[in-house]
């Protein structure tokens, strides 16, 4: 039993946290009276199985309406370390609610999970330091299908599907505790999303536990292995030797860890590691053990191989969870070395930046696509798509079809928050026949810009009449008139708002028919400039934040990085519906993930354009917008300037091997520095990779051909075999046969070959697709039970 389980006190009258005698290690049960148990020696033959989970769920259920003994079995949930419970809590969930389709049958769910955490798991374990956050504010976390879901019905009432937010005020009013006192916008911790996982989780199981010939079974194992039996059924192994027979299967594995044989960095460095002694972490989590003093000593030289989201967690944890503190000073933070922290942290990655900071959601509604939506990749696929090898719909290139698009409707968005929606006219109508001409594969090839020219045409029109009409050389109306279609009036205050704020926008007065000229400041406090003609869209820049001349130094890198920082903060905190570049990446990156799903998905794109995106494009976005939040940033901007942070190794930084020091030492090809490293982490989350991965079942699952992986060809390039499952339409993994294994669904990091991405946490009111998954699968399992007791 994992350690969270251990420590976890038992609610006085909870039969499930009581186990019993009998019970085997490592298995909790809540059990409906008079229900057959399944357990090692158990023989008796059960008729219908059915499985959900984390990793591997069943469920076991049916039975005659009469309430005879044939019991229907469907194998529960299994998660795994990095695995994704909430998802496993999800389908509980909405099995609870639906649970009045058994109609008087009977019911048997088994839920598996590796560290015993169920509801939580290890990723959102309620053990998690206090140092490591989520990505999402709470009031964009739910844990429970509402009414724009599709399929989802019927919907609990709103007061029994609070967000993460409302959660955490609940409790700060039970009980008072300060860390739950939490604003919409603020970022929970991990732990708190643990915490109100389990809770949910328990709230699911225990009214499932209510009801008569229902029972539910939690397994503190991982199951290895899911061999078919003589009837047809699935027998479900466990590590334990428990053995269920099973009717359906979910698999919601999550995240797990990948050998490192083959991949160039990590193999080498644990060769390296192994043959010298040198010190080398390759995994992140937990961090607890993985990073504990004994590992990582206080005044140590430490490397991180990463610049994302596991990167901060592991150097948060190595700097304020060791009892370092920060301090506000002057409006920013400042960092309080505790003395059992590195000496320094190295951070670095081959691109040289962490992710920008996430903006403050500041929208009401999510941006909805002008020029980038799934009609247009529709049109796009049909006039220049490649044929598929087997015959399939056409394929694209992401780089020269689908960029050109995105950067594009990021332009688009970037001006609409600059100078409001008749500028947004004005720029459609002018790029049209470009669009049409693009969409219907007449335009040739091009830049991912090539779509901008007449973008920034009307731009520089807009800013330039703006530019007049504050220096008093133009009225309103002039204005107006010289740009028929445009609302100078609408764009002045839209641009006051956008650079100086809201208040000053407000206090101008303008006589629309006068020519006055408009006092104003010299400086925006979002650090904007002051010109009408500036703050222009410049995808280059975003992708390139800091530049600096060759040969410059550390400390030059240093200082431009914390340049970048200063100003990166303030947009972010300006949030996603006023400042232009915020608004750009998130209205696309975030709000239009899905047309870009419907452009990638399935084989969507070549085999040498998804290896690209996958390579290329999904970290450009990781980049852009995958970032946290600025009261996280704002932490990490101190260590730098503080120094035990050194992030001035830059782009395409290299791990060097010192043989004769047996010592990883990094080298910064742009800013020429040279540091020993005591211990080098790898600071990434894996990509899943069935073929790698360190845990036995999917590898178990394709040697008995039950899954195969999926394979993306195009005639003339060479085939795309990420280690994917290959599934079907309703997400049933293809067998070796080539026929969809019935019994079994796959959800999450193992599916990508569907999705594209996978989220880990459900968005209210969005028509989430992570529990239109949900609703997908469990419409199939009661399908498949009333289809059973047909004639």
């Amino acid at each position: 039993m994992g350690r969270g389980m251990a420590r976890r006190a038992t609610p006085a009258g909870n039969p499930r946290r009581q186990p019993s005698p009998a019970t085997p290690a490592g298995l909790r049960k809540r059990v409906a009276p008079h229900l057959p148990e399944c357990h090692p020696t158990c023989t008796k033959p059960l008729t219908r199985a059915d499985a959900v989970g984390k990793g591997c769920s069943m469920w076991r259920g049916g039975g005659g309406f009469d309430g005879g003994s044939d019991v229907r079995r469907f194998p529960g949930v299994q998660s795994r370390p990095g695995g994704r419970w909430a998802r496993a809590t999800y389908a509980l969930e909405r099995l609870a609610a639906t649970v009045a389709r058994l109609d008087g049958r009977r019911l048997a769910v088994h839920v598996y999970e590796l560290g015993g955490e169920f509801g939580a798991g290890q990723v959102h374990s309620t053990e998690q330091p206090n140092t490591s956050y989520l990505n999402r504010s709470g009031s964009q976390i739910a844990f429970a299908a509402d009414h724009t879901v599709a399929g989802a019905d019927p919907v609990r009432p709103p007061e029994e599907r609070p967000t993460l937010h409302e959660w955490c005020r609940q409790r700060f009013q039970a009980d008072g505790d300060a860390a739950f006192d939490l604003e919409p916008t603020e970022l929970p911790r991990r732990r708190q999303h643990g915490q109100a996982l389990r809770e949910m989780f328990d709230r699911y199981v225990a009214e499932l536990a209510k009801v008569p010939g229902v029972t539910v079974t939690l397994h503190a194992e991982e199951v290895t292995d899911l061999p078919a039996t003589d009837d047809g059924r699935l027998d479900v192994v466990s590590t334990s030797g428990v053995h269920c027979t099973a009717d359906r299967v979910l698999l919601v594995t999550g995240h797990s860890s990948n050998d490192c044989a083959g991949e160039p960095g990590p193999e080498a460095y644990r060769a390296f590691a192994q043959r010298t002694g040198a010190g080398y972490l390759p995994s992140a989590y937990p961090l607890q053990p993985q990073l504990s003093p004994q590992a990582l000593a206080a005044g140590s030289t430490v490397g991180c191989a990463g610049l994302g989201l596991t990167a901060i967690d592991q150097i948060l944890y190595l700097t304020e969870g060791r009892g370092g503190r920060f301090e506000s000073e002057g409006g920013r933070l400042r960092y309080q070395a505790g003395g059992s922290e590195p000496a320094t942290v190295y951070a670095f990655s081959w691109t040289g930046f962490l992710p920008h900071t996430r903006p403050l959601n500041r929208k009401e509604q999510p941006h909805q696509g002008r020029f980038l939506h799934p009609e247009a990749i529709d049109r796009l696929r049909a006039a220049g798509g490649r044929p598929a090898e087997d015959g399939g719909r056409p394929q694209l290139d992401f780089e020269s079809q689908v960029m050109p698009l995105i950067v594009l409707e990021m332009a688009v968005v970037h001006y609409g928050t600059l100078f409001g929606p008749t500028a947004v006219d004005l720029i459609a109508a002018e790029v049209d026949d470009a669009y049409r001409q693009f969409l219907d594969g007449t335009a040739g090839a091009g830049q991912v810009t090539r779509l901008l020219p007449g973008v920034e045409r009307v731009a520089a029109l807009v800013g330039g009449k703006m530019r007049d009409v504050l220096a008093g050389r133009l009225s309103l109306t002039e204005a107006a008139k010289a740009v028929p279609g445009w609302d100078p009036a609408e764009s002045l205050t839209r641009w006051l708002t956008v650079v100086f704020g809201a208040d000053l926008a407000d206090t101008v007065e303008v006589d629309p028919e006068q020519r006055a000229r408009v006092p104003l400041p010299s400086t925006s406090p979002w650090r904007l400039s002051t010109e009408p003609s500036a703050n222009r869209f410049d995808w280059a820049t975003l992708l390139h934040p800091v530049r600096l001349r060759p040969g410059s130094t550390q400390h030059e890198f240093k200082a431009a990085y914390l340049d970048f920082l200063d100003r990166d903060l303030l947009w972010a905190n300006q949030g996603n519906a006023d400042n232009p570049y915020k608004a750009s990446i998130d209205g696309v990156w975030c709000d239009l993930r899905s047309v870009i799903s419907h452009a990638v998905d399935g084989g969507g794109l070549t085999a040498d354009s998804h290896r690209h995106f996958q390579n290329q494009h999904r970290r450009l976005q990781n980049k852009l917008s995958g970032g946290t939040a600025p009261e996280v940033m704002a932490k990490i901007r101190a260590l730098i300037e503080h120094g035990v942070l050194d992030v001035s190794a830059g782009p395409r930084a290299v791990v060097l091997f010192d043989e004769d020091n047996g010592r990883f030492t990094l080298h910064g090809d742009e800013t020429a520095l040279r540091a020993p490293l005591d211990v080098l982490l790898d600071s990434r989350v894996h990509s899943f990779d069935a073929t790698r991965d360190i845990r036995p079942l999917y590898r178990n699952l394709i040697d008995r051909g039950l899954v195969r992986l999926w394979q993306h060809r195009t005639p003339g390039q060479q085939a795309f075999i990420p280690g994917y499952i290959d599934l079907d339409e309703r997400s049933r993994p293809i067998g070796l046969d080539g026929r969809p294994v019935d019994a079994v669904t796959v959800l999450g990091p193992p599916a990508a070959s569907r999705r594209t991405y996978h989220f880990a946490a459900l968005q209210p009111n969005r028509d989430d697709v992570l529990m239109r998954e949900i609703v997908e699968w469990l419409d199939g399992v009661w399908d498949a039970l009333d289809a059973a007791e047909r004639p």
